[in-house]
């Protein structure tokens, strides 16, 4: 009898280790792929004209008056916008990830650094909407300031502590009009009254809620820090309105990021003569009461999308240039804002055909942070 070959004795058991080895290394390749890792992937969103339509209406209606008149634009003032993928919004598999990685228009960002820790979808979505409608008001009031128009600051709530004094009476989004029979003029006006109100004391209101004005009644309680001062347990801040209809129609979209182009649409709208000259900006940015222009997340992305978009000048913060510097896209000219009168200086220099006030050089071993 033949004895069997010493290859065919060793071969056939790791034959069989293979093939009980080899589908559980392919299934726990796919499985690994598939797992959420804890990032965030970045990429350029869609673009809108701040002085276009959107759903068929003007993206910024604004009802003029004898005294304050609208004028007819033209061109376009894109402001530029990120989709993320990953975070509160969903999982991002590590497939995900890594194709993103080479990606050259995206961004894979640790979750940590875009959104607060545990935060949920409908956490990230409220803070993102409040953000944005901080955009529009802060709009309304470097816009009109610039201008000399006159606007109205008032007390927008923006928070409420669920086991506060004020739950269950007072709701986000209420605007107080009066404490205790005494217009509000501002938050400050509203926090100090609250403060030199007796805990325990039941203070009269009227907010306007939903178009209404509201009064309402609620029992004052005792600063946590301070028990002898009054305390409601709301976050108010500024919100600031027109002397006449300004209305925002945008939808579905969140952040700070829109203000200063929202700030120059509506300079442009209450100005005669065409601010771009026929031409399409974009930009980005957020921009203070008093025009002061801030940095923002996702400015490379941004940039990409304005120039797939066709814009033939971007607006960036000066705050932005550590990335601006190594991300600009190829025939893209940037310039480098940091108030509303820099951003309107640039695009007066873009049409007229000079220079625009670029980012400076890096200083020498200074290296560029690349968060979105």
């Amino acid at each position: 009898m033949r004895r069997p070959s010493l290859r065919l004795r060793l071969g056939t058991p790791w034959r069989r280790m293979l093939a009980v080895a080899i589908p559980l290394t392919v299934v726990g390749i796919v499985a690994s792929a598939a797992l959420p890792v804890p990032y965030v992937v970045v990429s350029p969103g869609p673009v809108f004209n701040t002085l276009g339509d959107y759903d068929g209406r003007p993206l910024i209606q604004i009802t003029g008056s004898a005294e304050h008149p609208t004028y007819p634009t033209t061109g376009a003032l894109d402001m530029t916008t990120v989709s993320e993928r990953g975070g509160p919004y969903g999982p991002l598999t590590l497939t995900e990830a890594i194709t993103a990685v080479f990606d050259d228009a995206a961004a894979v960002v640790p979750k940590e650094l875009l959104f607060p820790p545990g935060e949920s979808s409908v956490q990230s979505k409220e803070r993102s909407a409040a953000d944005f409608d901080g955009a529009q008001s802060n709009a309304v009031a470097a816009a009109l300031t610039h201008l000399g128009i006159p606007v109205t600051d008032e007390a927008f709530v923006a928070s409420v502590l669920d086991d506060g004094p004020a739950a269950g009476v007072i709701e986000p989004g209420d605007v107080i009009l009066s404490v205790n029979g005494v217009d509000a003029t501002g938050p400050n006006s509203v926090v100090d009254a609250v403060q030199h109100t007796a805990p325990g004391t039941e203070l009269p209101m009227v907010v306007r809620r939903d178009g209404k004005e509201t009064p309402l009644t609620v029992r004052v309680g005792a600063k946590p820090d301070h028990p002898d001062q009054g305390y409601l347990g709301i976050s108010i801040k500024s919100s600031f309105t027109a002397p006449f209809p300004i209305d925002f129609t945008l939808e579905g979209v969140g952040g700070p990021s829109a203000g200063l182009m929202f700030t120059l649409a509506i300079t442009d709208e209450l100005t005669p003569g065409e601010l771009t000259g026929g031409r399409t900006i974009a930009g980005t940015g957020t921009i203070d009461p008093a025009g002061n222009v801030g940095a923002i997340g996702g400015i490379g992305q941004k940039m990409a999308a304005a120039q797939e978009a066709g814009a033939e000048l971007f607006l960036a913060p000066t705050s932005n240039c550590d990335v601006v510097r190594t991300s600009t896209p190829p025939g893209l000219e940037v310039a480098a804002v940091a108030t509303l009168e820099e951003a309107l200086a640039a695009i007066a220099d873009h049409n007229a055909g000079r220079p625009v006030n670029a980012c400076a050089p890096a200083a020498e071993g200074v290296t560029a942070a690349h968060a979105p």
